[in-house]
């Protein structure tokens, strides 16, 4: 049968119910608790921290998402740890329930296809993280002027927009996964489960075992600086399968502005320094050069969402619906 009007006809009518389902739910409450006390806490141990740095720092207000306190890490670190909580949080169930509860085919029934309840549900997850991230933003911004008694200049408030940005495309990442699993899987238990089980090995196994599947591709031993940059360059390769190793870099790029290669840091942690030729040591790049070198990151995280995001709707479209 052929379809008749607009494939995507009911996604503004799925989107609202299902944001309003989000914003008033006791889990999302309490998700969103849970993330702003942690983030808070971290902040404000930060700031005691920042203190002790020189006022001169051009980019002091930055270190309010890089700067870490004593026994615990920092802002940058705690979203890359809870985020994908959330997005799980939000979307293991985004299906099946409708399916657990037989409403689905009762939402089917209706002018509204299958395109429309996929998209509508997932945007409305995503825009309920984007909501508690942007406010989420505003709250350690405000913090900031408070506490250190000083405006952010327009660069750093322009970085710390790229990396709210870049925040809500990691959120996307898990909120995807997690729906993909929602829709294979019938139980919501088994799907909070998997997907819960895939966010511990990326974040807590992948960066212990990755350098040991590395190893196996490169040489043993290092004789010149291109074979260590070869090696490190293997080791990132491996470490960035995992969406937190992305995120991790390219934060890390855009809230440090002398960071001029996403190896730097490596180098650093082993003693050595990255010296490339014109450039002055120390001196900050301006935005557009740090969204350049973390470019390629950049797009492998949208390409995830998307990827998964479409494996969802493939297989949620062969999917058959009963009563």
């Amino acid at each position: 049968m052929r379809r008749e009007g607009s494939a995507f006809q009911g996604l503004g009518v799925v989107m609202l119910k299902e944001l309003a389902d989000h914003l008033t739910g006791i889990r999302m409450i309490v998700l969103e608790w849970l993330v702003v006390l942690m983030a808070l806490g971290v902040v404000y141990t930060g700031i005691q921290q920042i203190r002790e740095v020189s006022a001169e720092d051009p980019f002091l207000f930055l270190r309010l998402f890089t700067r870490s306190g004593e026994g615990l890490p920092s802002f940058v670190s705690v979203l890359s740890f809870l985020v994908p909580l959330v997005a799980i949080g939000i979307g293991f169930d985004l299906v099946n329930s409708e399916r657990n509860q037989r409403t689905l085919s009762r939402i089917l029934s209706q002018p509204i296809y299958r395109d429309a309840l996929l998209f509508g549900k997932f945007l409305a997850g995503l825009l309920t993280m984007t909501i508690m991230l942007v406010a989420l933003w505003l709250m350690v911004i405000g913090l900031g002027i408070l506490t250190l008694g000083l405006p952010p200049g327009a660069e750093e408030v322009a970085r710390a927009v790229a990396m709210l940005i870049v925040t809500i495309v990691y959120a996307g990442v898990w909120l995807a996964l997690a729906l993909l699993f929602s829709i294979v899987f019938r139980s919501g238990a088994t799907a909070a489960l998997v997907a819960l089980g895939l966010w511990l090995f990326l974040t807590i196994l992948w960066p212990l075992l990755s350098p040991y599947l590395a190893a196996v591709f490169v040489s043993d031993t290092v004789t010149t600086p291109a074979e260590l940059l070869s090696h490190l360059g293997v080791l990132q390769a491996f470490a960035r399968l995992s969406p937190g190793a992305l995120f991790g870099e390219i934060v890390g790029v855009l809230l440090d502005p002398t960071v001029r290669s996403t190896q730097q840091p490596l180098l650093a942690s082993l003693g050595l320094a990255l010296v490339q030729p014109g450039a002055i040591p120390g001196a900050p790049l301006p935005l557009l050069q740090s969204f350049e070198v973390v470019w390629p990151q950049t797009v492998g995280m949208v390409a995830s969402a998307i990827l998964l995001f479409v494996i969802g709707y493939v297989i949620f479209q062969r999917q058959e619906v009963r009563a």
